[in-house]
């Protein structure tokens, strides 16, 4: 039960400052983005007009997501984001089910990670609602149904982050505390693996799908 609050850091100093720096989180981070790769050039790799599996897999979910990101947009804007829906799905799904694998890490059960994406996510949506509408177009709808009301209405999109974020680190924190929890408990002999695959499989895919369309809607919004 000690394992679970144990972290390895690299403190660099800087400035008079620590910065500490989560080994594990950004070695599993790595193995995502090296496994995504080798992904994504197997199904890319002697492409055809007669596809084989891969390829075959690979074009029906660019597919399925560039309709997703088109139903939500328009056309014109699923071809600028649908590759990065793609890619964000893809990354979270990965790093959801990287804990099925013995003394393998979810890099989304750090707070780090899907606190980045949702400010990644928060800084694109609204890059593309002042590209869309243009700058005062866009803050006055902040004013907007009062003038007194803007501070709400900031406190409202701050809010974004923190809610797609913190839903994404819960379910994947708690699912590992509930296994770690029940191994410690029947000695990780019947439960432990179904419960390892569940929380992996099944709440990790419902969880990257969920963080995808949430970024998509907020992209939306700001657009329309």
């Amino acid at each position: 039960m000690g394992e679970l609050g144990k972290v390895h850091q690299l403190i660099i100093p800087f400035w008079g400052h620590n910065i500490a720096v989560n080994l594990e989180v950004v070695m599993m981070t790595w193995i995502v983005i090296v496994a995504l790769v080798a992904l994504g050039l197997l199904s890319a790799r002697k492409s055809s007009i007669f596809p084989r599996p891969m390829q075959i897999a690979g074009e029906l979910f660019v597919k399925q997501f560039y309709g997703l990101t088109e139903d939500a947009l328009n056309k014109e804007m699923a071809e600028k984001y649908g590759p990065l829906v793609c890619a964000l799905f893809m990354f979270l799904l990965l790093s959801n089910w990287l804990g099925i694998i013995p003394h393998l890490e979810e890099p989304t059960k750090d707070l780090n990670t899907p606190l980045s994406l949702g400010l990644m996510g928060f800084v694109i949506a609204h890059y593309a609602g002042i590209k869309s509408k243009g700058f005062k177009a866009y803050a006055s709808e902040y004013f907007q149904p009062m003038f007194f009301m803007m501070p709400l209405n900031v406190i409202g999109e701050l809010a974004k982050i923190v809610s797609i974020s913190f839903r994404l680190f819960g379910n994947i924190m708690g699912g590992s505390i509930i296994i770690l929890v029940v191994s410690y408990l029947t000695y990780s002999v019947v439960l432990p693996p179904l419960l390892n695959a569940f929380f992996g499989l099944f709440v990790g895919t419902i969880q990257a799908f969920v963080f995808t369309m949430l970024t998509i809607v907020y992209i939306s919004v700001q657009v329309k």
